[in-house]
This record gives structure tokens, C-alpha cells and sequence, in this order.
């Protein structure tokens, strides 16, 4: 069974939480949990790296004995640290620290003292009264542990999407050799860039008598099979992911693949349009009466009610059917259209390469320039540089540049925005600088009033050019912090400045919305990768996903322009 990054990741944050919950060294916990999150955000799979035959112990926070426990996962999909741990504690004990307000130590003690192992155990105890009497907790936290369980379980898991693409790009590749098989693709919210996705549907089309459909039930992943017929099943992966597929004829692709794409609402204002001009559209065909005039492709489909095609990123029916009508639909951007990427870091931070790697690693990517944008002095956990250490960094990519051929470094900083809105570092160091990147980086809680001014003051720094993740989410871990994007939109406008759509698959942040507002308005966009190793850059296709579902086209963004039309841009801010 191939083992995938999450898979792995999966297994040490379940190291990590058992051992938190038997009171383990503290260094030993967060090694596992550093090398969850490496392997979280590895563009890469690990699998691949290992085939290669590339020494694991270069990622960042792994050393040799992590580097061994994910080849011994990868080799044979065990852990037989974690066999042991799951000895020594119930297998789903770790479940219950999915529930807010229950740390390693409260499951502890609900384990040892009331034999709670499962979320249904704890979700009576509490109803029971049972919680209260426990020393440490009280009536008023087993009333929060209730009420925070009833919510849990009317939760749909999601997948974040670069987690679910670990998972499709290995099926459609295992799909894409059986005999018969002709196209395989991904539809759905993951062919619409959603950020998360509850489950993936794939769409094949095969001759007849194809045998896709045992393949598919018969893969190594799949730990259940809710139902399978003669062109359908459903079933569950190991992940806990599910995956519907269909086989349809290859006349029917285009009608299939636009119906099973969505959106919901999209497919009901196209199937509206339809009933008027006396058609029928499923996901076999679009349909006068019983004669079949369309569905090879999804360009007919839209033809058949009078519309150009619309780029799935675009079909939530937030106006893209009126725009098409108008002729207003944009041109998307593309990743090719990138030329640089505005912001990164090395291991002067909390990157893991250096400055040349970085830049070959780039290069190779079809990048033209890259700003090297460390973290400022403020931000300690991150070894954020402070004055002297940035000159020292500009120095050396002064001296490196002129031996770098394809690709220009270009100098700048991740800066702190204190929470009085100046900047972590003086403006004699900001003004050497090509460019400066401000980020809110703490105080998350500030009021929607004084973050948004917080944010604006930071604006009007002579120096400043770029917002980073200007909505500081974090999906599934931090919500947006409260603040105005609309007014800091229109302050950027006002400033010269631009914003960031910074493409981690954990951030995607600009939000979707907030990228139209930006173009509306006349701001350009950024997408970067943030990288903090050389593999990350592969993160921009997110970045793009995003950016064309928030209706953004080549010139709206603004690092698809050369070094040399950027450079007056960026200056224009000083």
C-alpha cells in the first residue's frame, strides 16, 4: 500500500500525543511533532524522496532516528513505536484530545480515573454528572467537555486540499493503468480548488466490459467498500477519506465531468437556463427531448445554453453565469505566468537551505528572481534576524548574486507589525532593502477596531510594500483575526502597496472573496510560496488555485511581471 505524507504525519502526531498523555520528555514529544509537521508540508511525498535515494535526515527536524521510523513506515506501513504505545493505552484514547479544552493531562486523568477511552465513554460520563467530581475539573468544564463533544460529532471531517491531493494524484495514477481506462480525473470541490474537501469524486471514462471498477474497490488503501455497481462505488480509504467514482462513456465525458464538478448551485442555474431553451442536462448528455446534442466535452455543455465555458475554479454561482452572458468572464491566471516569487526564507530563520539552494530551487522552477524575506527579530521562536543580521544577509546576496545565472535575489525582511503598528526593525535597515514585508505575527485577539488600525499605521511606513497572509488563518487552527480587509484594500490602493495570497496549503490566505474585493479595488495580489525549504515551491500551484477562484487574471497579480517591470513598481512604496 503506498504510504503518503499525511499517513506518516498521522502516525507521529499520534506518538507525540500518547506519549504527552504518559508524561514523556517534553524535547522527545516535540521532535515528533516538528517531524509531523515537516511531513504535513512536504510538497514531495516522502516515498518518492527515499526512492531516489535522498537522505531524509536533510528535512528540517529530522535526524537519524526519524529518518529510520519513516523508512521502516514507508517500507512496510508500521510503526512499531506506535504498536508498542498502542499496547500501553487504548487505541482511540487519543481521540478524545480532538475535543476542545481536553489536553494530554485532563485525558489522563478521565482515562485513570473513570476508564474513559472513547468519545461515546466521555460524552456519557459527562452527561452522567461524572466529570465534575474529578479534581481539576468542576461542573462548569464537564458542562463545556458536553457541549463541546454534541459539537464534535456534528462535525464533517474535511481534508485540507494539498492533503487530499497526496491521496488523488496516487489513485489516478493506480486507475489510469487499468486496461481499458482512458481519462481519469479528479472533479468536485478538489477540481474546483476548494480549500478543503470532505471527499473526492473521479470521474473515468473506459470502453465497455472495463474492469475499473473491481480496481478500484480492490485498492490497497481502501478500508471499505460502501457500495459498488456496474459504473459507480463508494468507498473508504485508511485515511478516513471517501472517494466516489463513476465510469461513463466517452461521449458522456464532458456532461459527466460538469455535473460531478459542481458546484451545486452553479449545476442548478445551468440546469435552469436549460428547462427554458426546452433541454435536459445530466450527467449523461444535454438532451432535446430524446435526441442527445451535446456532452463530449464540457465546452458543448455550456454552448447548449448560449455560454462561453467557465474554468471550474469559478463555478460557485457568485456571478460567474452573468458575467459569461456579458462576455465579462476573466482570463485566469496560470502557473506559468509567475516570474518570481516575493517571499521566502533560509536557514538565517526558519528555513532549512541556503540562500544558493534556494535560488537554484527556484530557477528550476521557471522562476526569474526570488526575494529572500527572513523573519524580523521579534519573532524569537523563529530566530528572526536583527539589524546586523540582516545587513550581514544583504552583503551575501549582494556577493552571490552576480554568480546566480537565470535568477536575480532580490533583499528583504518578514517584518514584525508591533501591536502599535510600527515595524520590529529601524528604517535606515528597512531602506537597503528591495522590498518589506509586514506580518501580524501576534496579539491575534485585539479588537476589529484596533487591529485594523494596527494594520493601516503599519501601511504608512515609507518602506513597507507587501501584506503577508493579511487575514492571519490558519485552516482548521486559527480562525482570521478580526479586522476591516475592505479598508485595508483601499488603503493599500491608497499607499501604492499590494497584499499577499500566500499560497501555504495551511494559509491560502488571502481568502478567495477578499482576492475579488483586491482586484475591484485595484491592488495587486502576490502569490508566494512563503517557502521555507526548497521543496515548498511546489506549494505555488495552490497559491494560483486560490488566486483563480477569487476571479484574479495575469495582470491583477503582481508577480507575473519581469524583474524589470517589478522593481519600479515595488520602489513606487518607498
Amino acid at each position: 500500500m503506498p504510504v503518503h505524507n499525511a499517513d506518516i504525519a498521522a502516525i507521529f502526531e499520534e506518538i507525540a500525543d500518547r506519549l504527552e498523555i504518559q508524561g514523556a520528555n517534553p524535547f522527545r514529544i516535540r521532535a515528533y511533532r516538528n517531524a509531523a509537521r515537516t511531513l504535513g508540508e512536504l510538497p514531495q511525498e516522502a516515498r518518492a524522496l527515499l526512492e531516489k535515494g535522498e537522505n531524509l535526515t536533510r528535512l528540517p527536524g529530522i535526524g537519524d532516528d526519524l529518518a529510520g521510523k519513516i523508512h521502516e513506515i514507508v517500507s512496510t506501513g508500521r510503526c512499531s513505536l506506535l504498536e508498542r504505545l498502542r499496547r500501553e493505552l487504548p487505541p482511540a484514547v487519543t481521540e478524545l484530545l480532538q475535543i476542545p479544552g481536553l489536553g494530554p493531562k485532563r485525558v489522563k486523568a478521565l482515562y485513570h480515573d473513570l476508564e474513559v477511552q472513547t468519545v461515546e465513554q466521555l460524552h456519557r460520563a459527562a452527561r452522567d454528572g461524572r466529570i465534575r467530581a474529578l479534581p481539576g475539573f468542576g461542573e462548569k468544564t464537564e458542562r463545556n467537555i458536553l457541549q463541546a463533544v454534541e459539537a464534535h460529532a456534528s462535525q464533517t471531517r474535511r481534508f485540507k486540499l494539498a492533503v487530499a491531493a497526496q491521496y488523488a494524484d496516487a489513485l489516478c495514477a493506480y486507475l489510469q493503468t487499468t486496461p481499458g481506462v482512458n481519462q481519469v480525473v479528479v472533479a468536485g470541490s478538489f477540481r474546483r480548488m476548494r480549500e478543503t474537501v470532505g471527499d473526492l469524486d473521479i470521474l473515468v471514462t473506459a470502453a465497455a466490459d472495463n474492469p475499473a471498477i473491481q480496481r478500484f474497490t480492490a485498492y490497497d488503501e481502501v478500508a471499505e467498500v460502501l457500495s459498488a455497481g456496474a459504473t459507480r462505488a463508494s468507498v473508504i480509504l485508511k485515511s478516513g477519506l471517501q472517494v466516489d467514482l463513476r465510469v461513463v462513456a466517452q461521449q458522456s465525458y464532458g456532461a459527466a465531468l460538469h455535473y460531478f464538478t459542481g458546484s451545486k448551485d452553479h449545476n442548478i442555474a445551468i440546469r435552469r437556463i436549460a428547462q427554458k431553451l426546452g433541454l435536459k442536462i445530466n450527467e449523461y448528455g444535454v438532451f432535446r427531448g430524446a435526441e442527445r446534442i451535446a456532452g463530449e466535452d464540457e465546452a458543448s455543455v455550456y454552448r447548449s445554453v448560449g455560454l462561453p465555458y467557465i474554468a471550474p475554479e469559478l463555478r460557485e454561482n457568485r456571478g460567474e453565469i452573468e458575467a459569461a452572458r456579458g462576455g465579462r468572464l476573466p482570463r485566469l491566471v496560470e502557473r506559468s505566468d509567475l516570474r518570481g516569487d516575493l517571499h521566502a526564507h533560509t536557514k538565517a530563520s526558519d528555513g532549512h537551505d541556503s540562500l544558493r539552494d534556494m535560488a537554484l530551487a527556484a530557477r528550476a522552477l521557471g522562476l526569474e528572481y526570488l526575494a529572500i524575506t527572513e523573519h524580523s527579530r521579534h519573532l524569537t521562536i523563529a530566530h528572526g534576524l536583527d539589524p546586523l543580521r540582516l545587513t550581514r544577509q544583504c552583503d551575501e546576496i549582494d556577493r552571490l548574486n552576480p554568480e546566480l545565472d537565470g535568477i536575480t535575489l532580490l533583499k528583504g525582511i518578514e517584518v514584525d507589525i508591533l501591536e502599535d503598528g510600527s515595524l520590529d526593525l529601524p528604517e535606515d535597515v528597512l531602506g537597503r532593502l528591495d522590498l518589506v514585508i509586514g506580518a501580524v505575527h501576534s496579539r491575534f485577539d485585539l479588537s476589529r477596531a484596533r487591529q485594523t488600525e494596527r494594520i493601516l499605521r503599519a501601511m504608512d511606513h515609507p518602506h513597507f510594500t507587501l501584506l503577508a497572509h493579511p487575514s492571519g488563518r490558519l485552516i482548521d487552527q486559527r480562525p482570521p483575526y478580526d479586522v476591516d480587509m475592505l479598508r485595508i484594500i483601499r488603503h493599500a490602493k491608497q499607499r501604492g502597496c499590494f497584499l499577499e495570497l500566500n499560497a501555504h496549503p495551511q494559509r491560502l490566505d488571502l481568502l478567495d472573496s477578499n482576492c475579488q474585493t483586491a482586484k475591484e479595488e485595484g491592488v495587486l495580489v502576490s502569490i508566494n510560496s512563503d517557502a521555507h525549504s526548497t521543496f515548498d515551491f511546489a506549494n505555488l500551484r495552490y497559491g494560483v488555485g486560490q488566486a483563480r477562484r477569487g476571479w484574479l487574471e495575469k495582470n491583477d497579480v503582481l508577480n507575473t511581471h519581469s524583474l524589470a517591470a517589478l522593481r519600479p513598481l515595488i520602489r513606487r512604496t518607498m
